[in-house]
């Protein structure tokens, strides 16, 4: 019988580790529920069918309580999100002000992709064809999502 409740208790430990501090349903819980299945055919098999749905009922019920205390002590706080993200990772440029004919100057080499200013904004542009040298003037021929596309302003 000590060799049933072991199990059990194992059982519990590892269906708790697995619902507090492991993420995901992974080795540690589906050994725990392992444990508790092999109680209680072991329960059933060396004392009968009496012990064993005693066995059963209080394994049930002691994990039920065990989830119960768990799911209302302040781990679930500590561990659960409590804030929304409310922005987008990255400004669009007509947020930023940037419209197609804009002009500024290339702050890298465009190759295809650089950093490029407009006013006092600073942001990745890509050159619609070829290499643009740094500093040197560009308008913006396109944009298309968080792209922008620029070519040399000929003089």
């Amino acid at each position: 019988m000590a060799f049933i409740i072991t199990l059990i208790v194992i059982g519990l430990i590892l269906l708790m580790a697995e619902l507090t501090i492991i993420p995901g349903f992974g080795i540690a819980g589906i050994l725990g529920l392992a444990s508790f299945i092999g109680a209680i055919v072991l329960a059933f098999t060396q004392f009968g069918s009496v012990v064993g749905f005693c066995v059963l009922f209080g394994a049930l019920v002691v994990c039920g309580v065990l989830v119960f205390f768990i799911l209302r002590s302040k781990t679930w706080r500590k561990i659960s999100l409590k804030q929304s993200i409310g922005e987008k990772a990255t400004a669009s440029p007509g947020d930023k002000g940037i419209t197609v004919g804009m002009e500024g100057i290339s702050l890298t080499r465009l190759n295809p992709a650089g950093n490029g200013r407009f006013g006092d904004v600073t942001i990745e542009v890509r050159a619609e064809q070829g290499l643009i040298d740094p500093k040197t003037p560009i308008r913006v021929t396109e944009i298309d999502g968080l792209r922008i596309f620029v070519r040399p302003v000929e003089n």
